[in-house]
């Protein structure tokens, strides 16, 4: 009977959103103690509760008047609510030779908030220890430090509308995410990392063992798998950025894995490893052709539980990245100059992640200990195509498509437009089967399509846009105006459409007549 009403009580922790900590003392103090370290941002100033706006402001503020030289803001908008939302500029304008552009975002959503104080305290460390500022003498550094202010302030995940702005990096329909990606497509990133915290007590690990288990690492890194990002930017994301941060976290004992969520197969309780879906910022960013990783820290929901454990991990790898980037500079430009370019790969539409099975160490609340269990692992690293296509070197939208127009703008890139009516041999989309959900995901009706493609020669009018494949965002043009690709215009229902439609999207292929 202990057992029903300690799993009962966790799971009404889970769902009441971070109402309660589910985790008890016993567990923090064994298992993931405070760190012995003095952390001045405004967090650590009171007793109680996170950073609020106005405090966010004040540290900002404080900054800029002991630094000038280093640091500057400018707001990028403001959030569905009002408030201005700041972007802070850090770099050393003395300092000669070339230098990376490095994104840093933290609190898109509002409910993780180690996430913005770990980017505060790299700020302080960053401005006020004269040896960690060597550093900008090889970085340009932006930073985001709380994206979702609205839901930040009510410590909710969502937006004021109540969509999650890491869904929406494809479909841009939340005033926050247009203007947060275009503050990124502006900065042209070199390396980008999103911080975020995890919800270690799910609905799913409630089901295993006697009292149910937690996610049981402090720290997990999602970089992206998805095969429209060139293969080299991937591995060398993994090899020079992720792999130091995980040394660093052996050498500081802080546990670490490459990030999963839980998730039912018939039944099964399954993991889901690593990223592919370009709706959320770790390949968003990648696509981008930047070094991209989205960091995850043990926290939703556990109030003040580790907070300076959480806060001093987010820290610690945002510090490690930095220290990557900077002792790479040359190599990494190089890099990017060749996957920016590269366009032999084909254009993937459609994944199918790897399967296996794998001893993962959770936390069972039962003793409580840490205990390896066997899981079904749905792995993002050694997925397949499951539907490709010859890469075009060219899509033309016809005229009448600016809503799609813009949107590609946002996400960085570059469309001509077509001045006088030409014939060209295209490639064209017929919807030959077609399925709308009844119910709203993220406030989308999502569609769910298949195509076939004819070779037809049309007459291309005057308006009509132009997007080349050999500009370094291309691989974005894959992933939203492929049809049947999970994050495409046409499945979030940007660009309405039904059985037996032809599409105003044409492939072009001819590199002659180009």
């Amino acid at each position: 009977m202990k057992a029903i009403y300690t799993t009962l009580f966790v799971c009404i922790s889970v769902l009441s959103h971070a109402q309660f900590n589910p985790q008890t003392r016993e567990i923090t103090e064994k298992f993931y103690p405070d760190f012995d370290v003095e952390i001045n941002t405004p967090a650590f100033q009171k007793e109680k509760g996170f950073t609020n706006y106005d405090e966010l402001m004040e540290f900002i503020e404080k900054q800029v008047k002991s630094h000038p030289k280093y640091i500057s803001y400018e707001f990028i908008g403001e959030s569905q609510k009002g408030r201005k939302i700041p972007l802070l500029k850090i770099n050393d304008k003395s300092a000669d030779g070339e230098k990376l552009n490095f994104w840093i975002q933290g609190g898109m959503h509002g409910n993780e908030p180690a996430s913005t104080e770990g980017v505060l305290y790299l700020i302080d460390r960053l401005l006020n220890n004269p040896e960690q500022r060597k550093i900008l003498e090889k970085l340009n550094i932006e930073i985001i430090p709380m994206a979702n202010i609205d839901g930040y302030e009510k410590q909710v995940r969502d937006a004021a509308n109540g969509l999650d702005l890491n869904r929406d990096q494809t479909k841009l329909q939340i005033k926050e995410s247009i203007l947060l990606k275009k503050a990124f497509t502006k900065f042209n990133a070199d390396v980008a990392l999103d911080f975020h915290e995890y919800r270690p007590y799910r609905r799913d690990y409630m089901r295993m063992s006697n009292w149910g288990m937690t996610g049981a690492f402090d720290v997990m890194f999602l970089y992206s798998a998805n095969l429209n990002v060139p293969q080299e930017l991937r591995e060398f994301t993994k090899e020079y950025f992720v792999n130091p941060a995980k040394n660093r976290m052996e050498e500081l004992e802080i546990s670490h894995h490459d990030y999963f969520s839980s998730t039912q197969h018939y039944g099964e309780i399954q993991l889901n490893q690593g990223s592919l879906n370009s709706r959320s910022s770790a390949t968003s960013y990648a696509l981008a052709n930047c070094i991209s990783t989205l960091i995850e820290v043990r926290g939703v929901a556990l109030k003040r539980a580790s907070y300076k454990r959480r806060v001093l991990t987010t820290y610690e790898a945002g510090w490690s990245y930095m220290q990557s980037a900077a002792s790479r500079v040359a190599e990494i430009k190089a890099l990017l100059a060749r996957t920016g370019s590269e366009t032999e790969h084909s254009a993937v539409v459609k994944f199918s992640r790897n399967i296996r099975t794998e001893q993962v160490k959770m936390l069972d609340l039962e003793k409580p200990s840490m205990v390896d269990t066997l899981l079904a692992i749905r792995d993002a690293w050694g997925c397949t195509p499951k539907l490709e296509r010859k890469r075009p070197l060219a899509y033309i939208l016809l005229p009448g498509q600016e809503n799609l127009v813009e949107k590609l703008k946002i996400l960085g890139v570059d469309i001509e437009t077509v001045q006088k009516e030409q014939q060209f041999d295209v490639q064209v989309y017929e919807v030959t089967d077609y399925f709308q959900d009844k119910e709203r995901y993220e406030g989308v009706k999502r569609q769910y399509v298949e195509t076939t493609l004819k070779s037809e020669t049309r007459n291309i009018p005057p308006g009509s846009s132009l997007i080349r494949m050999d500009q370094p965002h291309s691989n974005f043009a894959v992933e939203v105006l492929e049809p049947e690709a999970s994050n495409s215009f046409i499945t979030w229902d940007v660009l309405h459409t039904e059985k037996g439609a032809e599409l105003p999207i044409y492939r072009y292929l001819n590199k002659e007549n180009l």
